[in-house]
């Protein structure tokens, strides 16, 4: 793993660049330059400004290569990639059986607590 050579004098959590370092303090100091224009809403990040433009905007830049259905978010092209590939990540500890969807398995725990 690479050095971490700069660290926050607030919590400690260390970084390996000191850009990375100035876009975390500002968790700390609560600043949020980046505002929508649309519902004024506020960000820290210039990429999650981005990600929440998209809802008002109506873009999906993440395409199934499969299917060709488009996405605003990764996550979830990766979550509807599960539906192509039959992958299941996400396992019962109780029973074993597994489930595309974290949301599927957060339903099927109700199972075993009645």
């Amino acid at each position: 793993m690479g050095e971490k050579p700069v660290g926050c004098d607030v919590c400690g959590k260390r970084f390996t660049q000191q850009g990375y370092l100035n876009t975390h303090m500002k968790v700390h100091t609560g600043e949020k330059p980046f505002v929508c224009d649309y519902c004024g809403t506020r960000f820290s990040l210039k990429n999650n400004f981005e990600r929440h433009m998209r809802v008002h905007t109506g873009e999906k830049p993440f395409g199934c290569n499969v299917c060709g259905k488009r996405f605003t978010h990764h996550g979830s092209l990766k979550a509807h990639m599960r539906g192509h590939t039959g992958e299941k990540p996400y396992g019962c500890e109780t029973c074993g059986k597994r489930f595309t969807h974290q949301a599927s398995l957060k339903s099927h725990m109700k199972v075993h607590s009645e």
